[in-house]
């Protein structure tokens, strides 16, 4: 059976079961400060297991992307290296939510294994909980009455709390668990010992396929346990694992999902899988690094330098240089991977079918820039090794070692192995204690402790009016305390709030919570998965208390004038450009607006003009908002409604209309009742800021109105400068060309200097045996004319070695040159002399062998530096 076969038979056996399928939630997270990626297929429903929100459906089924790289969960460095390791997968999971329990989900279970995917009965061994005395728990009596009824009790194993009990994180919703696991092994490998005994014991061919979790419990705080008020079913089955089992594959590698791109890594590399190794470590990075590479930027998360960004550019930097390294590949390679990405995924996941171009460009800029950075990092690793044998050691510092990882992007393990290639070796201990100081560093930067909820009223949903009021009577539903490098502070949560939570790009709202006996501070309000929080410096001294809950009116005004201006501006970049425009980032608050899309060109004075053009018209047409709520998904899109790349809509979505034939989006964000509002728009910048995206930054109403007449003034200033001219660009390019005539016979007067000071050179150049030496301290109007001088002495003088030590601007240098003949046969080093040199003027440099230079503080040294010069060449 075809891996898309197993897929889809899975969603359509429990369709057949009355569960809804509902599409993959973005595998870049949102809205969750727990998260960066998703990692499970729970995530998108952590909410109905927390009580924040009411499931719509009370049983789901559905292929949700995942991503382990950090944290808790980080399968990275076994990726490649076993059989059944990835980064990103496929998890297939079934839930209830409050309907079935442990006896559907046990034996739905085993139907679909045993009687529809036809895998062999005893081929499959189950686990239960086994109780655990710390917690007050006992073993999972009902899981194992209920599996004893399919499966003979010589398959059953009781598991520990660490592989048979589901925890969320620290606290939140757990609960037992019951895994089943298949035994891959040959016949004979299989009656010589039984897999009872390797189940949970990292057997690469005796693995866990599908875990049953049952949600019975809360974690607390104080690490107790207490019962939840409904339990629910959370089932989780590697698509990749499961593949594999049913395909009778001794690696997920060796199946359909990955084959074919492994095939393509033959043809273009040459080699042949399955005869090295190392060769075959790298072909399986590769192909399952270029899934979680492709799947991200889709969702809308660019590799960047840092967070989540950071994540995605290590990931293929991994990959890059295992190409590099092992499949000789000196160009970008993996970009040319998305066309069969695309065909082989696209059915299931469109996000990376519609935006191949874009992923494929972003991707192979990627590796050219990496492919640039392991070029530069080889030859800072020729200076380090140079350096080393000057000091006569063999052995790389961890901090060297760490700054060639956090500076220059250079990986550990390529330094370890080119060091190993040329006889040496690196400090891992220092290198790791470097890595741990950093990630101390940024633990204690972003260190946030939270406290419980503690519940203030019956929670019965929070109800958000903040689209048609600005003001509300509200009553706190619980409240929370969080510490971290701002202090203590406390988060609400309001049974009806006014206040906008920061989400698709719009900050959140600010404002005030009043009460008869005091006033409140609302700092900022933002999304906890759905959960509208609000953030406040201090607890109200009656938490009980009807508030008056106020939004700061000016700043939401202003911030809805450039978050609907942020819509105009999509559209007119469209009308422009063209169609491949998409959003892929913006921010929206009160002074600007920040809009990222996918374009992969600068964008022209012209181009750029017309799209103020069309948005200034669009504004002064006054056009009133069209709102549309609670509209099917479906709806919406046959409306034409724009939808943006990573964000997980639901069953009923908000359409945002401003002139139906040209903007129409799906949008939860604040606007202006009309366009006229807006006044005026600006376009105060526009950039790149990664691989084939553009960042345009823009004002609008007295922003705009303030930015147009600053630069007014600064017109009226010039102009009033030059006497007032006919024609100020005229005159300005007169001025600009007479600098550059100045400009340049400056620059022929220090020629005529430096020609009279390097006769004066000449003939203090004193030949000692075969060698021509010069030692001298001169000043220089540039670095350009030192470098000069001493090229052009070095032609002229045979075994020649000059030191010139030089006052530029005011600031010390120096030069060291020397004859490449002296280079190859003395083994003579300008660069080791200049670092020597440098330390008498404070300061540091180096270059080639034949030539380097150094700057640094003290200028009185330079006399220094001729002395010592004298003594290290004489």
């Amino acid at each position: 059976m075809e891996a898309k076969k197993i897929r889809s038979t899975f969603i359509e056996f429990f369709q057949s079961k009355q569960h809804q399928f509902v599409p993959s939630s973005p595998i870049v997270v949102k809205n969750d400060p727990t998260l960066m990626f998703t990692n499970a297929g729970m995530n998108q429903f952590k909410d109905y297991f927390l009580g924040n929100e009411i499931a719509k459906a009370t049983r789901v089924a559905n292929s949700q992307k995942c991503l382990r790289v950090s944290g808790k969960h980080n399968d990275l460095e076994e990726v490649g290296v076993d059989t059944y390791h990835h980064t990103m997968f496929e998890m297939l999971g079934n839930w209830s939510f409050g309907d079935y329990f442990k006896k559907e989900a046990i034996e739905w279970a085993w139907e679909l294994l045993t009687e529809v995917y036809k895998l062999p009965k005893d081929r499959l061994y189950v686990s239960v909980f086994g109780g655990d005395i710390a917690d007050g728990l006992d073993q999972d009596s009902e899981a194992f009455e209920l599996w004893k009824n399919i499966i003979s009790e010589d398959r059953i194993i009781f598991g520990s709390k660490k592989d048979n009990f589901w925890e969320m994180g620290d606290t939140g919703p757990c609960g037992p668990c019951s895994e089943i696991h298949v035994d891959l092994r040959s016949n004979e490998e299989r009656s010589q010992e039984s897999g009872f005994n390797l189940v949970n014991n990292d057997h690469p061919q005796v693995i866990e396929i599908w875990n049953l979790v049952f949600m019975q419990f809360n974690r607390i705080k104080d690490g107790s346990l207490k019962e939840l008020p409904a339990k629910h079913v959370d089932t989780g089955m590697g698509f990749e694992r499961l593949v594999r089992a049913i395909q009778q594959k001794s690696s997920n590698y060796d199946t359909d999902i990955f084959m074919p791109f492994i095939e393509v890594l033959e043809a273009k590399s040459g080699k042949k899988y399955g005869e090295n190794e190392q060769l075959d470590i790298a072909m399986r990075v590769i192909v399952d690094h270029i899934r979680a590479i492709a799947f991200s930027i889709a969702d809308g998360q660019l590799p960047s330098n840092n967070k989540a960004g950071y994540v995605i550019r290590r990931i293929l930097r991994r990959a890059v240089r295992y190409g590099y390294t092992f499949l000789g590949f000196q160009k970008p390679f993996m970009f040319e991977l998305m066309p069969l990405l695309a065909t082989n995924f696209g059915e299931i996941f469109p996000e990376v079918a519609s935006q191949q171009d874009f992923i494929a460009k972003v991707i192979q800029e990627e590796e050219a820039s990496f492919l640039r950075t392991l070029e530069n990092g080889l030859k800072i690793l020729d200076q380090i090794k140079s350096d080393m044998e000057s000091k006569s050691t063999k052995i790389i510092d961890g901090k060297t070692a760490f700054e060639l990882y956090d500076t220059f992007g250079f990986p550990f393990d390529l330094t370890s192995l080119i060091a190993r290639e040329n006889g040496i070796s690196v400090d891992e201990k220092g290198f790791a204690e470097e890595m741990e100081k950093q990630k101390t560093r940024s633990r204690s930067a972003a260190e946030q402790e939270t406290g419980d909820w503690i519940m203030v009223a019956d929670e019965e949903g929070v109800e958000f009016i903040g689209y048609d009021h600005l003001e509300a009577e509200s009553q706190i539903i619980k409240y929370r305390q969080i510490k971290d490098k701002k202090g203590d502070r406390f988060q609400l949560v309001l049974d009806k709030t006014p206040f906008y939570a920061e989400s698709g790009g719009q900050v959140g709202d600010q404002g005030w919570l009043r009460s008869e006996s005091e006033q409140i501070k609302v700092l900022d309000t933002k999304k906890e998965n759905d959960l509208i929080v609000h953030f406040v410096d201090k607890l109200p001294t009656d938490t009980s208390a009807i508030f008056s809950a106020k939004v700061n009116a000016e700043k939401r005004r202003l911030t809805m004038n450039n978050h609907t201006a942020t819509h105009l501006l999509q559209s007119a970049l469209k009308e422009v450009l063209g169609d491949h425009v998409q959003q892929k980032g913006s921010l929206v608050n009160e002074e600007l607006l920040r809009f990222d899309f996918a374009h992969f060109s600068k964008l022209s004075d012209e181009e750029i003009n017309a799209v103020e053009a069309i948005v200034n018209a669009k504004i002064r047409e006054n056009i009133v908002l069209q709102e549309q709520r609670n509209v099917p998904i479906e709806e919406a899109k046959k409306q034409g409604a724009t939808a943006l790349f990573g964000e997980k809509y639901g069953e009923f979505v908000r359409v945002i209309t401003f002139d139906r034939d040209f903007s129409v989006e799906l949008c939860g964000g604040t606007h202006v009742a009309s366009t006229g509002q807006i006044g005026l728009f600006k376009i105060i910048s526009e950039g790149s800021i990664s691989s084939g995206v553009r960042r345009i930054e823009a004002i609008t109403a007295a922003a705009a109105d303030a930015f147009m007449n600053e630069n007014l003034a600064l017109v009226k200033e010039i102009q009033e400068l030059l006497k007032s001219p006919r024609d100020l660009k005229k005159a300005v390019e007169a001025l600009i060309q007479e600098k550059n005539d100045l400009k340049k016979e400056i620059e022929g007067l220090h020629g005529q200097q430096a020609q009279v000071l390097k006769k004066e050179l000449t003939s203090q150049v004193i030949k000692v045996e075969e060698t021509n030496l010069l030692f001298a301290q001169v000043s220089l109007p540039s670095a350009d004319a030192l470098k000069k001088i001493s090229f052009e002495l070095k032609n002229e003088f045979p075994n020649f070695v000059a030191v010139i030590a030089a006052e530029i601007d005011g600031k010390p240098q120096i030069a060291v040159t020397i004859s490449e003949e002296l280079v190859s046969n003395k083994g003579l080093n300008a660069g080791n002399a200049v670092r020597e040199l440098a330390k008498e003027i404070q300061g540091g440099g180096g270059g080639q062998p034949f030539f380097a230079t150094a700057g640094g503080k003290n200028l009185e040294g330079l006399a220094s530096v001729i002395e010592k010069a004298r003594e290290m060449f004489s």
